[in-house]
């Protein structure tokens, strides 16, 4: 039997983007007359689709002409891919952990456009870690909370939901792997602020993942893996 698929989402659990985004988004979505402060995604949004995230927004606030969401929204990711080559750092403890559990079948399964993950992977030094094996929403043309993603990436890499570990920091994603029948383990960065779903397994740091993915590769699938540790 195959070590299982380790599925990573991107923004918040390999990279730390998200502050870049939230602010990118504020400055975008305030020019076309929709409220929205940083703040916002980091409490409401976070892990969201923007245009779900627009959608949302027009409720609220009233509709916004087409071609003028398409020029700002275009405008938002050309500033935020210049600031993610130049600013964006790897979440603490990412590339430790990935160094270990470098035997393992892995892919990045995001919402975010490919081109922005495979900027953000490339900025942190963390592409050479997945190759091409990156599942995109746009790609895929379904996205978190729903768990079609999730399915896609396991299918296209040849395995079963059940045989699969998601890793997530945003409760959109962790409820997307659980749904899709698969180990979840959810990188809670703000315990205090947030629940940890009810079936999935909570680390705090992506120093922890290591041994909590080492101990369910042996309870769970029944195999042997060499056992390491990292210090933060």
């Amino acid at each position: 039997m195959p070590l299982p698929l380790l599925l990573f989402d991107c923004d918040g659990t390999l990279v730390d983007s998200e502050p870049l985004l939230a602010e990118e988004m504020a400055v975008g979505l305030n020019s076309v007359g929709l409220p929205f402060k940083s703040t916002d995604y980091l409490g409401e949004f976070r892990g969201a689709r923007f245009r779900r995230i627009v959608a949302e927004l027009q409720q609220r606030y009233g509709n916004v002409d087409e071609d003028q969401l398409a020029s700002m929204e275009h405008t938002m990711r050309t500033s935020l891919a210049n600031r993610l080559t130049s600013e964006l750092k790897a979440i603490p403890g990412a590339h430790e952990s990935l160094e270990v559990l470098q035997n393992y079948p892995s892919a990045v399964v995001s919402n975010g456009p490919e081109s922005k993950i495979h900027t953000a992977l490339q900025a942190t030094g963390l592409a050479a870690y997945f190759g091409k094996r990156l599942f995109s929403g746009y790609t895929a043309n379904c996205w978190k909370p729903e768990p079609c993603l999730h399915l896609h990436a396991a299918s296209i890499m040849g395995f079963a939901a059940s045989d699969c570990i998601a890793i997530d920091d945003a409760l959109v994603g962790v409820r997307a792997a659980l749904q899709a029948g698969m180990t979840v383990i959810h990188l809670n960065r703000y315990p205090d602020a947030e629940t940890t779903p009810e079936g999935a397994i909570m680390i705090s740091n992506m120093y922890q993942l290591p041994p909590v993915v080492e101990r369910l590769t042996h309870e769970k699938w029944q195999m042997p893996v060499p056992q390491h540790s990292i210090e933060k």
